[in-house]
Order: structure tokens, then C-alpha cells, then sequence
């Protein structure tokens, strides 16, 4: 359903992250924004500015007469705004103090402060966008990488949500001829003919969905990141490793076996892949408690990892830790990293070859920088192998909520194929195909539960 805006009240919330900036830009939107602003700004009239202009005047306390700030202020009038509301945005000076005494002011004068995500929340109810381009609004702004941000820019400009209702609009044309045909059956045979209908149009829809859902695993590691664990025993060079990835020192590197103690996490971008980094602390035996937690966290950030970083020494044998690893990640995605090659080599890589059964060996040296660009090369290899950079103007889909709905669709027509082989009377078997129109509608959030987006718009930033 789609409200008009008379039935929401004023809200306003700071949109610019704390802290000193340029400007900061305190929002309001509502029925009332302009008469908020009035009595708060002195400049021009705001009732006879034109929609879509920014205004120079000063932010006035009212009360006492006293000048807060000077400011651009920007009108934009309903319906041609983020929200389909009137919506004024103060551009003041960037600084806590002079922002929060706006907002102080723009709330005692009849707005009320808003809830995360409540302006995104407004652009939906107001029939603006859907919900898969809401969705898409905090993916924009949580964007690690390019291709990240243009995955997430192709769903907000509705690429998904175009796919997803044209599979609808099918799906319920098959259903209307289905309705008809038992209705008003023209035919001796229409059983079988609805049949052969239900079965094509499933066939089909089917098919379309198997193909967005191949783009489910680049797409949710375009989002989400890939989450990377660094591991290996003490003193191999992992933290090296994750300081020549992030260009910069962000891990504490010595020759004391133990330095890291706990599980650190950086995001760096490996040729448009976003790498959400762990590097673990080094995994052995140890009698230290603090030092044996940070190990217990390692063999956990093990398991949950989508790849492994296998770090080994090169200038030494292969040691029984080393092994136990080895054997410990053959299950996961994995790249072994040969570091240390800037000294005498003393490990038999043959050795590792036949113990690892992998090709995915890497030769580094984390102190001379030498190999990485070997190693970001196989990592976009490995989870981008057909090339990203081809995919890019179709459709993707990045987000678990919409891959778990088109896998219930998936399976919904799963099961209208099966009960058509089973012979099962069509008006059953329609059942299983409203279903899948409904999953698919979940998507767009052309059918939702009012708690689920409350819980959506209740993950976005204050102020979006």
C-alpha cells in the first residue's frame, strides 16, 4: 500500500557524520518543513524561494534573538524530492556544537527527531522507490569498492526490481489463463492444456531465476566482502603480509613469535574485490592464557572463512604445525603463501604440493614486497573467474535476504513441476505458483509484514 504524506509527521536528524567538516546538513522532511525552517532561519521569504534552490541566510534562535550560524539552506518541495515531502536541508558550518544547536533548534520548533533509516523508510512508503532499492541506498553508502558501489547503484536504479517484476507480471498472466480456462473451459481436453501452460510458464520462470541466482556468490562478496583469513604458526609473516596488502602498518610486525594475540580485521580492495582481512594470531601450542585465546579465535576465524591465507616459511622446514594446517584448511578455498624468499630456501616444495594437493602456491616476500601482485591476481581469479567487468550491465544479486526468497521461489516451482508430474489437479498446483508471485513480491516489497520493514530500515545510518 502506498501512503500519501499527509499521514506522516515532521522529522529531522543530522545526515552528515559527527565530527569538525566542511559542512555538516541537518535534514527535515514533512508537511511542515518550510514552517519549521521559517521560524528558525532569517533571509529570504521560504514561501516564495522556487523548489529546488539553496539560500544564504543565518540560523536564529528565536527565544533570545541569537545568531547560531550562517548558512546555505536548500527548499525542495513535495512530490519531487528523496522523500516525495516537503524537505529543507541546513548546510551549516562543520563542528558538534554549532550542528547539534540546529538540530536542537529545528526539533523545539516542531520536528520531531527521526529513526534510522526513517527518510529511506518515507521514499518507500511513499511509492518512490521499493524495497530492493532501499535496500540498495545503505549498500551505496556502505560500499568498500568500485565495483561494490556500481553493483549496488545498478539496484538502486531498479535493474533488480525491473527483472524481478516482469517475472511477476508473467507469472500472474499464466495464472489469470489458468483461471479462465477453468472457468469457462472452451475445451474437452483443458486439464491437459492448462497442464502444458502451468508447465512451460514454471519451466520458464524457472529458469530465469537459476540464472540470477548464479550471480549470488559474486554478488554477495561485491557486498559483504570476502571474508580472508591470515594464518600460519608464529613468526611466518602474516602480519607483514596484511600490512603489504593494506598499505599500511596496521599490524605490530617483530621477531617475537606470540605479537598478535587476537584476531585483527581490515577491509582492502584486491582488484575491485572488496577483502574483509583477519589476521589471526599464530596458531601453536602455548601455555600463555592471553596468547592461547587469540589461538582458539584463529582456528574459529579458520572455518568461518570464505579463503584462506596459508602462511609458511620458506627460509625453514615444513614443521608438525605446519602440516597440522595444512591438513586443518584442505577443505576451505585456499592459497598458500611461501613468504620469506628473500632468504636461503629450506622448504621442500614438492613436499607441499603433494600435501596440499593444490596449484594455489604463492612465493612471497612480505619484507620486499615482492609477489603480492601475483597474489591479488589469484584471488580475483579464483572468485571472479568468467571476469566481473562482464557482468556489470546485467543484474546482480548481492543481498542474503533477496537470495533466500529466490531460492523459496525456486523451490516453489520445484514443487508446481512436481505435482504436475504427479498428476495433480491444476487448482492445487496454482497453489505452489501464487506462492513463488508472492516470494518474488517480498523482494520489491510489493507484499511484506510491517515488522520486517521496521527491522530493514532499522539497520540504516541516522539521517538516510
Amino acid at each position: 500500500m502506498v501512503l500519501t504524506t499527509t499521514e506522516f509527521d515532521t522529522i529531522a536528524a543530522i545526515s552528515t557524520p559527527p565530527g569538525e567538516g566542511g559542512i555538516s546538513i541537518v535534514r527535515i522532511s514533512g508537511e511542515e518543513a518550510v514552517d519549521v525552517a521559517k521560524k528558525i532561519y532569517r533571509g529570504k521569504n521560504l514561501d516564495k524561494v522556487a523548489s529546488n534552490t539553496i539560500n544564504y541566510g543565518h540560523i536564529v534562535d528565536p527565544s533570545t534573538d541569537e545568531e547560531i550560524d550562517e548558512v546555505m539552506l536548500s527548499v525542495m518541495r513535495a512530490p519531487h524530492t528523496y522523500t516525495k515531502e516537503d524537505i529543507i536541508e541546513i548546510n551549516c558550518h562543520g563542528g558538534i556544537v554549532a550542528t547539534n544547536r540546529i538540530l536542537q533548534l529545528v526539533l523545539s520548533n516542531g520536528a520531531r527527531m527521526a529513526e534510522p533509516g526513517e527518510f529511506t523508510k518515507r521514499a518507500f512508503l511513499n511509492g518512490r522507490i521499493d524495497l530492493s532499492q532501499s535496500e540498495a541506498v545503505m549498500d551505496l553508502i556502505e560500499a568498500k569498492t568500485d565495483r561494490s558501489m556500481q553493483a549496488a547503484i545498478s539496484q538502486l536504479d531498479g535493474n533488480l526490481s525491473h527483472l524481478i517484476k516482469h517475472l511477476r507480471k508473467d507469472i500472474l498472466d499464466v495464472l489469470a489463463q489458468v483461471e479462465v480456462n477453468i472457468d469457462y473451459p472452451e475445451y474437452d481436453d483443458v486439464e491437459t492444456m492448462t497442464s502444458n501452460l502451468l508447465r512451460e510458464k514454471a519451466n520458464d520462470v524457472h529458469s530465469r531465476i537459476v540464472q540470477l541466482l548464479a550471480t549470488a556468490k559474486q554478488g554477495k562478496i561485491l557486498r559483504d566482502g570476502l571474508a580472508t583469513s591470515i594464518i600460519g604458526r608464529p613468526n611466518v609473516g602474516k602480519s607483514s603480509l596484511l600490512n603489504n596488502l593494506l598499505h599500511e602498518d596496521k599490524a605490530i610486525v617483530t621477531d617475537v613469535p606470540g605479537t598478535t594475540r587476537d584476531v585483527l580485521e581490515e577491509y582492502v580492495n584486491v582488484r575491485g574485490v572488496p577483502l574483509k582481512l583477519v589476521d589471526t594470531a599464530g596458531i601453536r601450542d602455548t601455555t600463555d592464557k592471553v596468547e592461547k585465546i587469540g589461538v582458539d579465535r584463529s582456528r574459529k576465524a579458520i572455518n568461518s572463512a570464505d579463503l584462506v591465507l596459508l602462511v609458511l616459511n620458506a627460509s625453514e622446514p615444513l614443521t608438525d604445525e605446519d602440516k597440522e594446517l595444512l591438513a586443518a584448511t584442505k577443505a576451505k578455498q585456499r592459497i598458500i603463501v611461501l613468504n620469506k624468499t628473500d632468504l636461503p630456501n629450506k622448504v621442500d616444495l614438492g613436499e607441499i604440493k603433494r600435501l596440499a594437493k593444490s596449484k594455489n602456491v604463492i612465493s612471497t616476500s612480505a619484507i620486499k614486497a615482492n609477489g603480492l601482485t601475483h597474489l591479488e591476481s589469484l584471488i580475483a581469479e579464483m572468485f571472479f573467474n568468467e571476469g566481473i567487468e562482464s557482468s556489470q550491465n546485467d543484474v546482480m544479486v548481492t543481498n542474503a535476504r533477496h537470495i533466500g526468497l529466490l531460492n523459496q521461489a525456486k523451490s516453489a516451482l520445484e514443487d508446481v513441476l512436481k505435482g504436475l508430474d504427479e498428476g495433480m489437479p491444476v487448482d492445487l498446483v496454482q497453489i505452489d505458483m501464487t506462492r513463488c508471485w508472492d516470494f518474488l513480491g517480498e523482494i520489491t516489497g510489493d507484499s511484506y509484514q510491517d515488522e520486517l520493514i521496521d527491522q530493514l530500515f532499522s539497520q540504516f545510518c541516522l539521517g538516510k
